[in-house]
């Protein structure tokens, strides 16, 4: 035991303080998708490639259109032909209405010549669908980009023959992205009851955000949760698979926090000089969270203990005094 008057002291005492608990997240697009085939050809051209950014609506590639322009074609001589033989069964239909009163028509002509008004403008109406779907095939031909974004994968050769439904290119947009983290279930009520999460990146920035996606299952081999953070809209130099720190508070508890000066650390060991009577005893403590500044006291120390500010000077006044 050592004493010493001019050792400046501090009374430690517990404060309340937030416990946060800190998981690891990844980055991800909210928006992905791979482009399929719609119609059947042979790719013509490539416009982009993997690590390409792409303007939304962009033509990303061709299919030859020599068969899809053919049906056009036929769809709209289709249409004209309805058209001409609906022509003449409306006029004659209306011939027949006005001669019918008179009784130089029959009952039986009557109703065929509307039957076959009828019909007529139903082929018509078909021929119209069959135009639509003969352009929205050869639309096909050309495979837009559904939002601005980066391409992430080819999955087609050009020349490469493809057939509806097959994948051509992957790519995710750059507009928005979100955070994905795991939170065991211990911790799934204390979030549900402050939905907010901080995350920092390792470029030192910070975000806090509150419109999560908090799974309603766990997983059945790790029983956490999986939760989506939505991050701000056009924050530039985001990418996907990017590392974070997300925290979330799960309530308030009392600690000591001591500052780093009247800590010693030797190894594993962690000391502070605490005054008992006249003098000052070394006393072992175990530390939770630390940083440059202050350290947090998990046991050893109790509220209203008296230690030394300065430890290592009092270690030099105990040497020096023996």
């Amino acid at each position: 035991m050592a004493s010493s008057n001019s050792i400046e002291t501090i009374r430690v005492s517990n404060t309340e303080q937030t416990k946060w608990v800190e998981l690891d997240a990844t980055l991800e697009a909210v928006k992905a998708a791979t482009v399929s085939a719609q119609t059947s050809g042979r790719i013509l051209r490539l416009n982009y490639d993997v690590n390409d950014i792409v303007p939304k609506g962009a033509a990303l590639l061709e299919i030859t259109s020599k068969e899809q322009g053919a049906e056009l074609a036929s769809a709209e001589a289709g249409l004209a032909r309805a058209v001409a033989l609906n022509t003449k069964a409306q006029q004659t239909k209306n011939r027949y209405e006005a001669l019918f009163p008179q009784g130089a028509i029959s009952q039986g002509k009557m109703d065929e010549a509307i039957a076959r008004a009828t019909s007529a403008e139903q082929e018509v109406s078909a021929a119209k669908a069959n135009i639509i779907r003969a352009n929205e095939s050869l639309t096909y031909t050309t495979v837009s980009a559904p939002f601005s974004g980066i391409v992430t994968q080819r999955h087609v050769e050009l020349g490469e023959t493809v057939s509806p439904s097959q994948p051509l290119l992957s790519g995710f947009s750059l507009s928005q992205m979100r955070a994905i983290t795991q939170v065991p279930q211990r911790y799934i009520d204390a979030l549900k009851r402050q939905p907010r999460f901080k995350l920092s990146l390792k470029d030192g920035r910070e975000f806090s955000s509150d419109k999560l996606t908090i799974f309603s299952f766990a997983d059945p081999l790790s029983h956490s949760y999986q939760v989506r953070i939505s991050l701000p809209e056009g924050e530039p130099n985001l990418m996907p698979g990017m590392w974070a720190k997300a925290r979330f508070s799960s309530g308030i508890i009392k600690l000591i926090t001591i500052p780093k000066s009247a800590l010693i650390e030797r190894g594993e060991l962690s000391a502070v000089y605490r005054k008992l009577g006249q003098g000052f005893v070394l006393n072992q403590v175990r530390i939770g969270v630390s940083d440059n500044h202050k350290a947090e006291i998990l046991s050893g120390l109790d509220d209203g203990d008296v230690i030394a500010l300065d430890a290592y000077r009092m270690l030099l006044e105990q040497q020096a005094s023996k």
